[in-house]
């Protein structure tokens, strides 16, 4: 029984340092209450996926995205996780979203603003300004835009953490070298926001560990499933990230479940 145990808890430990993300995580993970590699003690995380089609999951088999792979390590891990969102898409029980294709930097502001003072949400997961960088809409002023939505969350939930994540590649050349122009102000976002004081983790998707050109879709834009798996463990490290540095607090009671799957 004590080497069962044990077991357990090794392997616990093996999938909180592997970077590798998936579903062939120990079974026995939450039967045996295995909480000590469960983010900020184990506080429910109301998570708000927010940005355009990448969010909702467009391309994906099951319209899941990367939120299935990330919501289901994060419970097995220890937290209990409440998705939320007015868009909800995918075969996953807990399929709630603010991700809206086609959308911009501005339109899903105006939605975040709808959204966020409603769930108010303790975790916010941004990815979003594909559709400018594609479109080459006020390129120069991505960053600036983005800090005025992100200023909003904070004030809307107070108790919110952010995660801007860096855009994905792009097939197309000319979408691509906006995309990393975006890429490079969100950098200094979050740099000069974290030096200010605020909850905020950049998440890098065009790292060796991010997206490839052979993980995207014949569009050249959205990711199939093995591109949203590699999300997912990119969005999860940087989860971490924001608990070492102590910025995950709990959600405000305003009615939600912790769990929204239940």
């Amino acid at each position: 029984m004590l080497g069962q145990r044990l077991s357990v808890v090794l392997c616990a430990i093996a999938c909180a340092c592997s970077p590798v993300l998936g579903r062939d995580l120990h079974p026995n993970a939450q039967r045996y209450n295995v909480k000590a590699f469960s983010f900020a003690g184990g506080i429910p995380l109301r998570i708000m996926p927010l940005g355009a089609s990448i969010t909702h999951g467009v391309a994906s088999s099951d319209g899941n995205g990367y939120r299935q792979d990330l919501r289901q390590h994060i419970v097995d891990m220890g937290n209990a996780v409440n998705m939320v969102g007015s868009n909800p898409n995918g075969t996953m029980k807990d399929n709630d979203n603010s991700g809206w294709p086609g959308f911009i930097i501005d339109e899903v502001h105006t939605k975040s603003n709808a959204d966020t003072p409603k769930y108010k949400p303790n975790l916010v997961l941004i990815n979003l300004g594909t559709n400018d960088a594609i479109r080459n809409i006020d390129i120069p002023k991505a960053g600036e835009r983005m800090q005025s939505m992100i200023t909003d969350i904070y004030t809307q939930s107070p108790q919110a953490t952010v995660v801007l994540s860096g855009l994905i590649r792009n097939a197309e050349s000319g979408a691509q070298e906006r995309g990393v122009q975006i890429n490079s102000q969100y950098q200094s976002l979050v740099s000069t926001l974290q030096k200010a004081g605020k909850p905020i983790i950049f998440a890098d998707m065009q790292g060796l560990d991010g997206p490839l050109p052979s993980d995207l879709a014949p569009d050249g834009i959205h990711p199939v499933d093995k591109g949203y798996q590699k999300m997912a463990n990119i969005w999860y490290k940087a989860i971490g990230q924001a608990d070492s540095k102590g910025f995950l607090k709990k959600a405000e009671n305003n009615g939600l479940p912790d769990d929204g799957a239940a």
